[in-house]
């Protein structure tokens, strides 16, 4: 490791989600070299830290001279040499990503943790040419990663346990909350239940039930409220009363999967699709993605900072 314990990251990528990983890094005080294709990224960079910053959550070490420790180039092979860490951001295409972690796996040094973005790819797929494939897992964050805490980690056939603890360990240290995926699914979990979800949005608003807006509003102020502080189980577990989750699977949810049978599954056709984004267009195309992405990450922190309080004072009885 880097000096003072502190790992050296090498960045690849500088599109937003490699920006929010280049943000909260140097939050913590992290080295990081970001590798780009273009000679000319380093000043779109340094805009895109100073964007990102403010939606930093409180408490990281550093929340100004953020670029102190930036280093923007384009050589691959000289900025992973000694680097500890890897966080790989490039197209989600297998044949990019293919000779992209063959050369990683060739230049990184012995040990280094290597870590794709990658929201669909498993391991056992994009390291298909690479040499040693032990170090080499997915570190998949759900934007933007600097602020929102959850990381999935998915190790593939060949990944040596002693790397998934280390990448563990390693989002933690940078104030992540990182999930082991035991099973390399598709789409791995968050992005799966989000699929579900927008697939009965969809149905909802093309069948004229509630409109874009309307569905937004409904999601705000029950269920995304709800599981901002208790997760589905945790919430039905509830539901059953004194008798918890048993009771509510044994009589409450008995039409469980009668239910299922009646959830839509919407066509994505042209008149869906003109539909959705005419009325999104109405609900917040008159706002820009900078104050729409500046409103979305404060609020996000404020439920952050007011579940931090709670945790405070319950760990305070």
């Amino acid at each position: 490791m880097a000096e003072e314990n502190r790992p050296t990251v090498a960045v690849i990528g500088t599109g937003t989600i490699a920006v929010g990983w280049i943000t909260l890094f140097l939050a913590y005080e992290l080295p990081v070299r970001v590798i780009s294709r273009r000679p000319d990224a380093g000043p779109e960079v340094l805009a895109g830290v100073a964007a990102f910053a403010p939606g930093l959550a409180n408490g990281v070490p550093r929340r100004e001279g953020l670029t102190e420790g930036l280093d923007v180039g384009t050589d691959l092979e000289k900025a992973l040499e000694g680097a500890d860490v890897v966080q790989e951001n490039a197209p989600d295409d297998l044949s990019i990503k293919q000779e992209l972690f063959a050369r990683i796996g060739a230049a990184a040094a012995p040990g280094a943790l290597l870590l794709s973005s990658t929201s669909k790819l498993l391991p056992a797929d994009f390291t298909a040419l690479m040499g040693d494939r032990g170090r080499a897992l997915v570190g998949h964050p759900f934007n933007p990663p600097h602020v929102v805490p959850l990381v999935e980690v998915v190790g593939g056939p060949e990944t040596d346990p002693a790397a998934i603890e280390q990448a563990l360990a390693f989002y933690r240290s940078v104030g992540r909350t990182p999930v082991l995926i035991r099973e390399p699914v598709p789409m791995f979990v968050a992005n799966r239940l989000q699929a579900a979800l927008l697939r009965e949005c969809v149905h909802l608003v093309r069948e004229g039930v509630v409109t874009v807006a309307e569905l937004d509003e409904v999601v705000t102020t029950s269920i995304g409220l709800r599981w901002a502080t208790t997760g589905p189980f945790r919430s039905f577990h509830l539901a059953g009363g004194r008798g918890g989750l048993r009771h509510w699977l044994g009589s409450l949810g008995t039409g469980l999967e009668r239910s299922w049978q009646q959830l839509g599954s919407p066509a994505l056709d042209d008149g869906t699709v003109r539909a959705i984004l005419d009325q999104a267009d109405a609900a917040f195309g008159d706002r820009t993605y900078e104050e729409l992405a500046d409103e979305r990450d404060r609020r996000q922190n404020a439920v952050l900072r007011a579940l931090a309080e709670v945790s405070r004072e319950e760990s305070g009885r």
